[in-house]
């Protein structure tokens, strides 16, 4: 079984990738180049200089923290676990709507209030990261409050991968090797590019990806935007994304095309 490169390999081969040395990433993270140095050489990287490096490398700090390894700070984790079922469903009657619609749902989660936490998020983990880069990938959508079976479902609808929702469970335990489809449509899923994320996990691709479709592109931003919904608040945005779907295939069989 494939291992992941350790996050001091992986900084170092994004480095590379990018064309960056240490003094560039520090001075755009506002850190000390020896600070990123000693990371190259596989120091543990602190809270503080991962969400520092975040921005600095155009991740989100959730994923860099997943892929360094240290425990995710609640601050990062979606609000509420419990909404995971709406925030699935909304999601896959969105991506059934034309793009106007997908993004007014967009516009509509970005307009919701924060709510306070009521909970720890605590998702379920089969296996060290360390055991296999898959487990990092499937890790990084169950903070983004997907469950095996919403991995399963969206996942199919965006891209061309089509699994069984036990399949993700055993990707997340480390016991599949990850492919390049795998790599390219989780990427798509996870907003991230698939070549560096490729990089990152130590899986060579056989050939350039292809661009994500757009339907992947919007399922990536709904997800993460979703991240800071209550269970009553997705509910809310599941029942609208439901009722526009509704409206639109109403709409479709009123108008049926030709003379």
């Amino acid at each position: 079984m494939t291992q992941p490169p350790g996050f001091g390999a992986m900084l170092a081969w994004l480095l590379g990738h990018r064309g960056l040395d240490a003094e560039a990433l520090a001075d755009r993270a506002g850190a000390a180049a020896d600070e990123i140095r000693e990371v190259v050489a596989g120091e543990t990287p602190g809270e503080g200089l991962l969400r520092r490096l975040a921005p600095a490398l155009g991740f989100h700090a959730l994923d860099l923290f997943i892929l360094a390894g240290p425990a995710v700070p609640e601050d990062l984790a979606p609000l509420d676990a419990t909404a995971a079922r709406s925030v699935r469903d909304a999601v896959l009657d969105a991506l059934r709507l034309p793009a106007a619609g997908r993004q007014e749902l967009l516009r509509l989660i970005r307009s919701l209030p924060q709510q306070e936490r009521s909970s720890a998020f605590a998702p379920k983990r089969l296996a060290d990261p360390a055991d296999g880069p898959g487990a990092r990938l499937v890790r990084m959508l169950q903070y983004r409050n997907l469950d095996w079976s919403g991995m399963a479902y969206i996942l199919a609808l965006v891209t061309p991968t089509y699994l069984s929702t036990v399949t993700y469970g055993v990707i997340g335990a480390g016991r599949v090797e990850l492919t390049p489809r795998l790599v390219t449509d989780f990427a798509a899923l996870l907003g991230m590019d698939a070549r560096e994320l490729a990089g990152l996990t130590g899986v060579a691709l056989t050939e350039a990806p292809q661009p994500p479709a757009p339907e992947a592109v919007d399922a990536a931003e709904l997800l993460w935007e979703a991240r800071r919904l209550s269970a009553a608040q997705a509910r809310q945005v599941s029942e609208l994304a439901r009722s526009m779907r509704e409206e639109s295939d109403t709409g479709h069989r009123g108008n049926p095309s030709g003379p």
